[in-house]
């Protein structure tokens, strides 16, 4: 789909969608930067202030991606106005305006049309220093994997519309998808990080699939080592899978080991909500910045893998 974009050949187009980023990044002076997204779904919980909080977190993620700052916001509506009243919609926007008022991040309108689905989202623009970004396409071999936030949203989000979850046991969840990545990105920046993307849709190899590609590099994950939410690999292995996880799965070119489970190696490439930050470190900073998201209190800080010489090779071991 994005060979039909047009090749960029401005100079002060930073990053565009030729590395598949998470961003756009536009410099508009030497020390400064725009960096703009966009980001939007249907319905993932039953709560609705809760799915407005979920869209926003992981929209700002994004930008927090880049190492930017947000600025503001516009919402993204899609409102059934015949079939849902919009008080709901009011709810969505006030969780989703809670998350922006937490990130310093203003909420400065929006646009909304009549659809038959609900869908709600926003667009961010934020800003960074040209010289202090972090891309998906600056890793280098020998590089520590580090993962900020647990993984297995999607496959939880799918029990609980299947009635196989309990909205109670979702709290961890939703407390992981409502939290921010503004301290990851701060950690990140304070050891010396240059190479960042969130893990979303595309779930953790897919994403680490893009850093890869634009970095010229391999990688090898120690499954061990990743940060999972509890009951994931149960319910997985129970067929509780979304979608978006089996194509994922489908579409990943890993060399797995034999002993990893198909529910286990389902946990690699869940398709994520608001997910965390992958960091790509170098060795003599990896406990720098250990130390730093350990003072930002991030959901997780796993060291999850490496990055190799093999460009394109992905190994996926028990470790």
């Amino acid at each position: 789909m994005l060979r039909h974009l047009p090749t960029i050949e401005d100079a002060n187009v930073l990053v565009d969608a030729a590395t598949r980023d998470d961003a756009a990044v536009y410099r508009i002076a030497p020390d400064r930067a725009l960096v703009a997204t966009v980001d939007f779904f249907t319905p993932i919980v039953d709560d609705a202030a809760t799915w407005g909080a979920i869209a926003a977190a992981n929209a700002l993620s994004d930008v927090y991606a880049m190492g930017a700052r947000p600025l503001f916001a516009l919402n993204l509506v899609g409102w059934p106005r015949d079939m849902l009243p919009l008080e709901l919609l009011g709810e969505v926007l006030r969780g989703a305006v809670e998350v922006t008022a937490r990130a310093g991040c203003l909420m400065l309108g929006g646009h909304s049309i009549d659809d038959q689905e609900p869908k709600f989202g926003l667009a961010v623009l934020g800003e960074v220093h040209p010289e202090r970004m972090l891309t998906n396409s600056a890793g280098r071999a020998g590089d520590r994997l580090v993962l900020t936030k647990p993984l297995g949203t999607g496959i939880l989000t799918t029990a609980l519309k299947r009635d196989l979850l309990a909205e109670s046991a979702l709290e961890p969840a939703v407390r992981s998808m409502t939290a921010l990545n503004d301290g990851a990105a701060r950690a990140a920046l304070a050891a010396g990080v240059r190479c960042a993307t969130d893990v979303t849709g595309f779930g953790l190899l897919g994403h680490l699939g893009n850093i890869l590609a634009g970095s010229g590099v391999g990688a090898r994950i120690e499954w061990s080592r990743l940060p999972l939410l509890a009951g994931a690999v149960e319910l997985a292995g129970r067929g509780c899978v979304p979608g978006g996880t089996r194509r994922n799965y489908q579409a990943a070119r890993a060399e797995w080991a034999d002993d990893l489970s198909e529910a286990e190696r389902l946990l690699a490439v869940d398709a994520q909500t608001s997910g965390g930050l992958l960091l790509a470190v170098s060795p003599a900073r990896l406990e720098t910045l250990l130390e730093a998201l350990a003072r930002e209190a991030t959901p997780a800080a796993a060291v999850i893998g490496e990055l190799l010489p093999e460009p394109g090779m992905l190994r996926v071991v028990r470790g």
